[in-house]
């Protein structure tokens, strides 16, 4: 397991606050309570291990198939439905969403092997990232990925905790299956657009694993 690029600020910075506040807790409070200066080191030390595994990126064989539709990111199945996208598409889609929970790995990766055809990032608001209009209120950015058997769109979307999206490709890109292609921080979710005509492997409440289980194929 290894520690996302994203969070090395995030944990250092971290990392020197509960130092500090340590040395002054062990400093101040231990000397009049012995009880509370242990419990603030492990609460500081709990919250500190909790921020570290928020940004791991553990080791994992990818799931490679061509015909294979496969998550974007590690979650719960929270949403499957046929629907009219707000964005790129005048046809009907098949929605598909993946809610992750802040204890969830939250890299996000290509669904599918192809290249970038589009690219948009939307500003927007902050509701709960499972709220019914969360995909099209929220902060998100989208992308299509188009390859010889059509195209998916992938939209990242920012939830009532996420405060920032990455994401690291550009119009022209091209992608492999299960690389590494943005992150969400603290909690969201993402929605994949398909073809109407995929067929759905996933469940409703199915818990996945980000570049690893099937969705569905095509």
């Amino acid at each position: 397991m290894t520690i996302h690029k994203e969070g090395v600020a995030t944990i250092s910075i971290i990392a020197l606050f509960v130092g500090v506040l340590n040395i002054a807790n062990f400093s101040y409070v231990f000397p009049l309570s012995a009880v509370a200066a242990w419990l603030v080191f492990i609460i500081t030390i709990a919250f500190f291990l909790f921020i570290v595994s928020f940004f791991r990126m553990p080791n994992r064989v990818l799931t490679i198939n061509d015909a294979a539709i496969i998550a974007p990111a590690d979650g719960k199945v929270v949403v499957i439905e046929e629907v009219q996208p707000d964005e790129y598409y005048s046809e009907k889609r098949i929605q598909l969403s993946v809610f992750m929970s802040p204890a969830n790995v939250h890299v996000n990766r290509v669904p599918v092997t192809g290249n970038i055809v589009y690219n948009k990032y939307h500003p927007g608001k902050y509701l709960v990232a499972w709220h019914p209009k969360s995909s099209t209120d929220n902060e998100r950015w989208s992308v299509v990925i188009e390859n010889s058997k059509g195209t998916i769109l992938c939209k990242q979307i920012a939830g009532a905790l996420a405060r920032r999206i990455c994401n690291y490709t550009h119009v022209g890109d091209a992608l492999k299956q299960g690389a590494e292609y943005g992150f969400i921080k603290f909690g969201s979710r993402v929605d994949l657009l398909l073809p109407v005509n995929a067929t759905i492997h996933a469940k409703i409440g199915d818990t996945v694993k980000g570049g690893v289980t099937v969705l569905a194929s095509w």
